[in-house]
């Protein structure tokens, strides 16, 4: 069993501090994804689950073993890293089986290592090319072989997708999550592409300023954001979020628009209190071009200002309670922009957060 556990871990730099004690217990067999922002502590956090930065403060354990003075060598995990770091020199069977000939392997068993890594990535008629005969994702596949051969106890990934355009970024996602099916093998992979971490993760980790913000599964983030942190930037498009105040059982927006207080916040709020009401643009759909829902539904007289058509769904840009939103038509036409629509909205589904501390207020 190959759990991995962070108690407390801290990491400073002289007096900057990149990670703020953070807990986190990620179960053998788990794919964790750590998202967040450019600077949040993701990849330090990473690196020092890896050895490769020493831990200030707190305890990383591998498998009930604590790890903190070990050298990566003695961790049994095997990294992936965005800029793949091949052998130019070397094919790709010599690529793969390098680590295990360092390591004085025997050579029959380093034969069948390398060669049931290239039959699980499909990279059996690729043996023999150098890396700069090789696409940008047949690289990517070879340096996860280079990973996979060691059979570690724990994969790291650190944006592994991120030089990739996009068409290939979508088949490289389907090929590590395919990787996570085969071998069951504990992940760890850190990105800050949010739909990555939506596609592959069992449990997402979104961290910002070096804090865990919220952890859960991608369900769990999209539908229930702990902050508006969360609800910015969990989801494509982001959500919808409008200024209001609360005003007895009613909420008013910026523009006067008075709306009843959604079910999950009701009895939570006071009067004259801030907030910022909440809502995704797939929860704010043109009446005959909308899914079937369930619960109190209102209906909104909008006119869309924009259209982004997508093939399957088209996304609308409107003005809502004194803001631009997203709202998304299933079932597209042709919209012209300054036509008006009657839209509908399941206040259910809506969310309320105090717009002073940006916590979601629900029961």
């Amino acid at each position: 069993m190959t759990e991995v556990t962070l108690s407390n871990v801290v990491k400073k730099y002289g007096a900057h501090q990149a990670v703020h004690g953070i807990d986190l217990d990620i179960a053998d067999g788990e794919f964790v994804v750590l998202v967040g922002p450019s600077g949040c502590g993701k990849s330090t956090t990473l690196r020092m689950i890896a050895g490769l930065e020493d831990i200030s403060g707190g305890e990383v354990s591998i498998g009930g073993r604590v790890v903190n003075d070990l050298p990566p060598r003695e961790r049994n995990i095997s990294m992936v890293f965005q800029n793949y770091a091949l052998y130019p020199h070397m094919t790709v069977r010599e690529n793969l089986g390098f680590s295990l000939h360092i390591a004085k392997q025997d050579p029959d068993q380093i034969k069948i290592a390398v060669d049931d890594a290239a039959a699980i990535l499909g990279l059996d008629e690729l043996m023999d090319r150098k890396p700069a005969e090789l696409s940008g994702g047949q690289r990517q596949r070879v340096a996860m072989g280079r990973a996979i051969v060691r059979h570690p106890d724990v994969f790291l990934f650190d944006e592994p997708l991120s030089n990739l355009d996009a068409k290939l970024r979508t088949q490289m996602r389907a090929e590590i999550k395919k990787l996570h099916q085969r071998i069951g093998n504990t992940i760890i992979y850190v990105t800050h592409d949010q739909v990555e971490a939506m596609t592959l993760a069992d449990r997402i980790v979104l961290m910002r300023d070096g804090h865990i913000v919220q952890v859960g599964t991608p369900l769990e983030l999209f539908n229930t954001p702990v902050d508006t942190f969360v609800a910015s930037f969990i989801g494509s498009p982001p959500m919808n979020l409008v200024d209001g105040t609360v005003n007895g059982a009613n909420l008013t927006l910026t523009d006067g628009t008075i709306l009843p207080i959604p079910l999950t916040a009701r009895g939570l709020l006071h009067d004259g209190q801030a907030i910022h009401f909440g809502f995704r643009a797939d929860n704010l759909m043109p009446i005959g071009h909308a899914v079937d829902e369930e619960g109190e539904i209102i209906t909104l007289d909008l006119t869309v200002t924009l259209t982004e058509p997508l093939g399957t769904e088209t996304v609308l840009f409107t003005e809502f309670g004194g803001a631009e939103v997203q709202a998304k038509m299933f079932n597209p036409r042709p919209v012209i922009p300054g036509e008006a629509m009657k839209f509908q909205m399941v206040l259910d589904k809506c969310h309320v957060f105090d717009a002073k501390t940006g916590k979601a207020i629900r029961s």
